[in-house]
């Protein structure tokens, strides 16, 4: 599979624009983590007993808050003039 990572300029904001609603339901609920297989740009990974979120890989396709089967992501557009902008 190809990096989608490769056709994009990501200038990150200084804050995150996801966010984890309760780690406890990732740590003690959520069997399979599977925020950390579905998104494209590998933003979620488990660490340290927890979700940890790399903002600065989103590529905006907004997926994780639907694929979450208990609606624990937060996420909203960064900052305007912030985020993935595709190169042509």
């Amino acid at each position: 599979m190809e990096n989608p990572l490769k056709y994009t300029i990501i200038k990150p904001y200084k804050e995150s624009h996801i966010s984890i609603k309760d780690q406890r339901i990732c740590a003690y609920r959520c069997e399979n983590k599977p925020c950390t297989y579905y998104c494209p740009s590998q933003v979620y990974y488990w660490s340290d007993n927890a979700i940890q979120v790399d903002y600065t890989r989103c590529i905006e396709c907004k997926a994780c808050p639907f694929g979450c089967p208990y609606g624990n992501i937060e996420w909203h557009y960064p900052k305007a003039g912030y985020g993935v902008m595709y190169k042509i």
